[in-house]
């Protein structure tokens, strides 16, 4: 057995910042969200519950967490109007006050230590289910030293179901522990390729591509079609009689 040290080297680890934030709206293919400056996650539920017998504590359990927090950007994409409850009519007239659409969000936040600085590593956020509600927002006059408008919203969800953990709408990627591969496929269908359009995953097509991943299996088309037996069809005049459905989620 070792004795702890305090000194190794590059094991002072720190994550700071926030970049490549993208929206996605109603299945349509993402957008970028330029101007994007915090998400600020606040903690609601968790709280403790505890059981007493004959007054002594015999269970501490947690009440469910809900995501909640706060978005705050210099500007957004023109699609999150709708899910700031303002319809577009005709040629550019705008209409407040309307029903909000629930949208998606990624972003991504750098790890860092000292040696590398910040570009040690860093984390993928995927938040699904969301419904924004803004804040307060005024406008000053300007003067000959005017300071850029912020706009924030409070954010809530409707977490999902995910089988065997209690249900989130919250998922954390750690680029320091994922196959570089892996992150990579992921990264194409979050933000896009020269041939395909940015998408957000649904939560059941997360866990199975992360699930699923270098199984051996039958070339099905995609990396969501869950398919684990391999085939040898022989040579390419050997008949084959079973017939295999890749399929679709």
């Amino acid at each position: 057995m070792a004795r702890i040290s305090w000194a190794n080297i590059g094991v002072r680890v720190f994550e700071a910042g926030i970049d490549r934030g993208v929206l996605y709206v109603d299945g349509s293919p993402g957008v970028p969200w330029v101007g994007l400056i915090s998400v600020n996650k606040s903690q609601s539920g968790g709280e403790a519950k505890p059981k007493y017998q004959d007054g002594i504590k015999i269970g501490n359990r947690t009440s469910p967490e809900q995501f909640e927090a706060t978005i705050e950007a210099y500007t957004y994409p023109l699609e999150f109007e709708r899910c700031d409850g303002t319809h577009r009519i005709d040629n550019g007239l705008r209409i407040t006050q309307q029903r909000r659409k629930s949208f998606g969000v990624t972003y991504r936040s750098k790890v860092g230590n000292e040696i590398d600085g910040l570009e040690h590593g860093y984390k993928l956020h995927i938040l699904y289910n969301l419904k924004a509600e803004p804040s307060d927002h005024s406008y000053q006059t300007l003067t000959d030293a005017n300071e850029p408008a912020t706009f924030s919203w409070k954010i809530t969800a409707r977490a999902v179901q995910i089988l065997g953990h209690r249900p989130s709408a919250h998922f954390i990627i750690d680029s320091r522990d994922v196959p570089s591969s892996l992150l990579e496929v992921l990264e194409n269908i979050l933000y896009g390729t020269e041939s395909s359009s940015p998408s957000l995953p649904s939560p059941g097509e997360l866990l199975f591509l992360f699930d699923s991943f270098e199984d051996m299996i039958y070339d099905a088309g995609s990396p969501y079609t869950p398919v684990f037996i391999t085939y040898d069809a022989g040579s390419p005049s050997t008949s084959v009689t079973d017939t295999i459905d890749g399929g679709a989620l």
